[in-house]
Formats: structure tokens, sequence, C-alpha cells
């Protein structure tokens, strides 16, 4: 590897070059209508969908939002609702810790915060299960103040365009965010349509594999392209272990039998779930200790009610 791409330094002034323009161009007329982008979009339903999308796909979280959104409107409603609640209704978008985390920053909303989703960055970082990523997006996507946001769809894009490289390699946000903050418009709204369009040219265009260089709106502009599109040689982000036979499936599948049940899942219910006694038992043990799961075999198990 050599120095320059150690250091992820911008390829030959390439941050000089306004990427911004074309984009919120490409954006105004080629993206997606999602729920969260349309006017009056309320802030919580900005946060809500947030934590949704995190590592799941967006067909699979638009129908869950709006069934969310319109069982607990305001975070007060949430906070008003059983965890267990949540749990169930997060149904099977996956990782459902954030399913409680949600609910736990939802009370911390409601009760300090008046019921209304908070704009200042560090306001958002010290509710329960907010890291800087959501914090940023919500006070960008929601408010419209100036921040660089950065996901996985917008390391690549800006590995790609500026640094010249195929791949992100591992997220460093000491690096991710300069870069980013590099490409944004001095105007808030430009900078917020900016951030928007970086991440879905992510989505779309510039995606992790078989771009499609042909459409896209800063082919010209990008150092990837102009250096003949070069192997990657650096460091590479860590990929997910598969999900079939993993310990996340056997997770899943408990859950689905709590999620499905209004009384004490028994032992014996829940051996029948999945073979191997060993995976089983420790997939269990993992949903007590995350809070998903109460209970024992004497009594059973179920999700929380928030009185355990």
């Amino acid at each position: 590897m050599n120095a320059s791409r150690a250091s992820r330094q911008p390829v030959e002034n390439s941050t000089d070059l306004d990427i911004a323009t074309p984009l919120i161009a490409w954006y105004r007329a080629e993206a997606r209508d999602l729920p969260w982008r349309r006017p009056g979009f309320p802030a919580w339903g900005t946060l809500v969908s947030e934590i949704m999308l995190q590592q799941t796909q967006v067909a699979r979280v638009v129908p869950r939002l709006e069934a969310w959104l319109t069982r607990w409107p305001t975070p007060r409603d949430l906070a008003d609702s059983p965890p267990g609640d949540a749990v169930r209704a997060w149904d099977r978008l996956g990782y459902p810790r954030r399913a409680l985390a949600l609910h736990a920053a939802a009370t911390a909303i409601a009760e300090q915060h008046d019921n209304v989703v908070p704009r200042d960055v560090d306001a958002l970082l010290a509710l329960p299960g907010i890291g800087d990523y959501t914090a940023r997006a919500v006070a960008v996507f929601a408010y419209g103040d100036r921040h660089p946001v950065v996901d996985v769809n917008v390391r690549r894009v800006l590995a790609r365009a500026i640094l010249g490289e195929g791949e992100a390699g591992p997220a460093k946000a000491k690096q991710d965010l300069p870069l980013m903050e590099s490409v944004l418009p001095e105007d808030r709204d430009d900078a917020a349509t900016t951030n928007a369009a970086v991440m879905e040219l992510g989505a779309l265009v510039c995606v992790a594999r078989s771009p499609a260089c042909d459409v896209c709106p800063i082919a010209d502009r990008c150092a990837w392209r102009a250096a003949g599109y070069p192997e990657h040689d650096g460091p590479r982000a860590p990929r997910q272990a598969k999900f079939a036979g993993s310990d996340r499936q056997v997770r899943g599948l408990v859950m689905a039998e709590l999620r499905a049940s209004d009384v004490p899942v028994t032992p014996d219910e829940i051996r029948m779930v999945w073979p191997d006694d060993d995976q089983r038992d420790r997939a269990l043990a993992s949903l007590l200790r995350d809070g998903l799961a109460v209970g024992d075999d004497a009594s059973g198990y179920r999700l929380p009610d928030g009185s355990d």
C-alpha cells in the first residue's frame, strides 16, 4: 500500500472539484419518493426511520415505519407502551435491540425534552442508543442544519470520487467527516441536499458491485474513473458473516417464538426452534443479556413489559 492511500488524502486536489452542484441537480430530478423526504415529515419520524434503516433495506422499512408512526405518532406514545410492544412491532426488521434503544430514546425525549426530538447534535447524542451518524442525520434531515453525514454509501462515493479508491475501507470518523465536510456547500439547504444526494448516489448508482458509471452525474469529476478504476489495495471493511446457520438466525427464531405468544414460552417450546442445544442456549442467553427476553425455565420466557 502506498503512502498516499495509507493517509487517505484526496487525489490531486480533487476536493477542489465541485461535486455538489451536479449532485443536487441529479438528486432533485432522480431521488426516490420516500416518506422521510416529504415536506412536513416529523422529526420523530426521521429519528425512527434512521434507526430502522440501519442495516435494513428501504423496501422493508417503509411499511414498518408507516405502521409504527400510525401506532406511536409521538415519542410519548411509544414511551407509554411496554418495551415488549416495541420489540413485537419491530417484527422481522432484524437487530431487535434497535427497538429497545428506540423505546429508551422515546422515553428520554418525552421526559427530558417535552416530547420534542432535540435539534442539537450533542443533545441527540445524549439520548440512549443514539450514535454519531443518527444524531447528525436527524439534525440535518429533520431540521436542515449544516453537518456532514456519513454512512457506508457516502464513504464509498467519497472514496471513489475524491480519493480515487475503489473501496472505502474501514470507517474512520476523524477522516470521513472532514472529507464529507469538504464537499458541502455553505448554504444550509444545499448542504442538506448534498448529504442526501451523496447517500442516494451510493445507494442507486455508485454501488459496491458494478457501479453504473455511465449514468453517474459526477463521472467527469471522479478520481477513481480518471485513474482507470485501479483495484483497491488497502484494508477492507469487515464483512458480515453468513446469516444461515448463524447465532443471529437462531436469535431471530427464538424472538419470533416470543413475539408470537401472549403468554410465557416454555423451555420445551423454545427447544423446538433449533436442534443444536448449545447454539440455541447461547442465543437465548444473549437475548436475556440484551434485555430482549425475560424469564427463566420455571416461569417461561417472554418479551419485556417494563416491570422487570
